[in-house]
């Protein structure tokens, strides 16, 4: 489940998708848009264009704003060209002008003459930033895929994992029809956000479909309504379903946690064994309203374990609650 390889997309791509919701107008010809974006950080050039490029930022797109445009106009056409070269010398995937500035051509020559294509935007740069860095950070976030079925459950994320056949879509099938809300089933699509967030979706061609054995394929939005689906929640808590092991032990206390890392985060990981009469709904309710509790700062285990060793120390519970 870790070690994807690095997101991308296209210029082509982002102008396709993006095209009408962030105005963008190609300014540049003859340059290809097959070059890729890999870095979500939108970046202005900032002390690059006075002649700094030593902490200039690699494959960031650059976003000249009325401060930038402004400040080259101060410059003559030789000084103005050194600079652009210098900047555009290092990695700069696009570029993009807001406000509908006008653009000289000797900006766009260069531009050319270094493979760089430059967009105009009708958007101020605020605005832009806006619009462009979310959606950028939703498609080059790092993803993988995981076999199990997500359900938002009280608010908290549950992935549910285990051998084909164990009853995970059953389960979430089961949460459903108690109110709680299907993420995706079978194939979830996972990504990280920042360092420690990880969001599940399903795929685009799922909506909300759900496979159950003996029936076949349901359609969860059609049968209870669009109250019970959700496009995407994060993932809180793992719990994967195994079948009962006789010779296996299982965590009673809730004092052995386990974890499991993906994408580089490590997930709290439930071993729930199965068998026959165990009530998995009602379980993974408890699942969720005890992470709501943990949230909150109660640490149930604790605070069990805390009041069974003042029951049976009774001094010092005494000094304790004298200190």
């Amino acid at each position: 489940m870790d070690g994807p390889p690095q997101a991308s997309i296209t210029l082509r791509e982002l102008f396709r998708a993006r095209n009408e919701a962030l105005e963008l107008e190609l300014l540049t010809t003859g340059i290809s848009l097959e070059g890729s974006i890999t870095n979500p950080d939108l970046s202005k050039p900032g002390l690059a264009l006075s002649g700094y490029t030593a902490r200039f930022p690699e494959n960031c797109p650059q976003v000249f704003g009325k401060t930038e445009m402004s400040y080259l106009a101060t410059l003559d056409t030789i000084e103005a060209r050194d600079r652009l070269e210098a900047l555009f010398a290092h990695r700069v995937p696009a570029v993009f002008v807001t406000r509908g500035q006008e653009v000289p051509d000797s900006f766009l020559k260069v531009a050319t003459s270094a493979g760089v294509p430059v967009f105009r935007t009708g958007l101020v740069t605020a605005d832009f930033f806006r619009a462009c860095k979310p959606y950028l950070e939703d498609v080059l976030a790092p993803a993988t895929t995981v076999h199990g079925s997500l359900a938002d459950v009280y608010g908290i994320g549950l992935l549910f994992t285990g051998p084909s056949g164990i009853g995970k879509s059953e389960c979430v099938l089961s949460l459903v029809q108690r109110g709680h809300r299907l993420v995706a089933d079978d194939l979830v699509l996972v990504s990280r956000r920042g360092n420690d967030v990880l969001m599940g979706k399903a795929h685009e061609l799922q909506n909300f479909h759900m496979e159950i054995r003996g029936i076949g394929i349901v359609d969860i939005a059609s049968m209870f309504g669009t109250r019970a689906t959700r496009q995407r929640k994060r993932v809180e808590i793992i719990v994967d379903l195994q079948v009962w092991d006789d010779a296996r032990e299982y965590d009673r206390t809730g004092f052995d946690r386990e974890f499991t890392s993906i994408l580089g985060v490590e997930i709290p990981r439930l071993i729930i064994p199965i068998n026959p009469g165990k009530n998995l709904t009602v379980i993974s309710e408890v699942i969720a309203m005890n992470q709501l509790l943990a949230y909150g700062g109660v640490d149930v285990p604790t605070r069990f374990a805390d009041g069974l060793r003042r029951a049976m120390n009774p001094r010092d519970s005494l000094i304790e609650d004298y200190e």
